[in-house]
């Protein structure tokens, strides 16, 4: 996601993705993470685009039983324009029956040879994965062309207004350094490092204590 200043994009609103837009929202992310350097050392380079959009149609479909988990922006008409996947307090982690069910899905988005660093991506991070209850950003992506625009940063703000209304934190994970920039204009922080294993990329943990009232009224 650029950090470049543009001016915002008008015309759409914020609101829960619909089930029958779950392969637009895939192809969206899809493309949104076209340079990811993680998604780039997972996924082969062959048929990578495709490959991604099965991913995170999967990972919707992980989101989906919690009430909000995917969440887009979108005009009047249809059209999605950035696209992020919530999971609430205590709700983060996929239960050890979907995960096992799920095993031939990643195996199709990642392909054989991907999926033992896959695996390795999945552990490490949820070893670094905070036990505080929050709400956990594992995906968020603007359509190509739209980043800087401002979209990304309304379709987040309206779910942090949200933690900061119930006092709740939020976390991610940067798997791309020159998006950091970005999350810390919304009030995230880097908290550390996670440094994948056998000379994979580095992910910036980061973190958002809910904003008081002062500190919202003063910004």
């Amino acid at each position: 996601m650029s950090t470049r200043p543009a001016a915002p994009l008008a015309g759409y609103g914020i609101r829960a993705a619909r089930p029958s837009e779950a392969g637009a929202v895939a192809a969206l992310l899809a493309r949104a993470f076209a340079d990811d350097p993680v998604m780039a050392w997972m996924i082969p380079a062959a048929d990578r685009e495709r490959r991604t959009a099965r991913y995170f149609r999967l990972s919707q479909r992980q989101q989906r039983p919690r009430h909000g988990g995917v969440r887009v922006a979108a005009t009047a008409d249809g059209r999605l324009l950035a696209a992020a996947l919530w999971s609430g307090p205590g709700c983060w982690k996929t239960s050890g029956v979907r995960e096992l069910a799920a095993l031939p899905f990643y195996a199709r988005a990642f392909g054989l040879r991907g999926m033992p660093r896959a695996g390795k991506v999945q552990n490490a991070m949820h070893e670094a994965h905070p036990d505080t209850p929050h709400w956990y950003l594992p995906s968020v992506g603007t359509d190509q062309g739209l980043q800087g625009m401002g979209v990304g940063s309304a379709l987040l703000r309206q779910q942090l207004a949200r933690c900061d209304r119930f006092g709740q934190p939020a976390y991610l994970e940067s798997s791309n350094i020159t998006n950091v920039p970005f999350y810390e204009g919304l009030g995230f922080r880097v908290t550390g490092e996670i440094r994948l294993p056998g000379g994979g990329p580095t992910l910036w943990p980061m973190w958002r204590d809910a904003a008081h009232a002062d500190d919202r009224s003063a910004g």
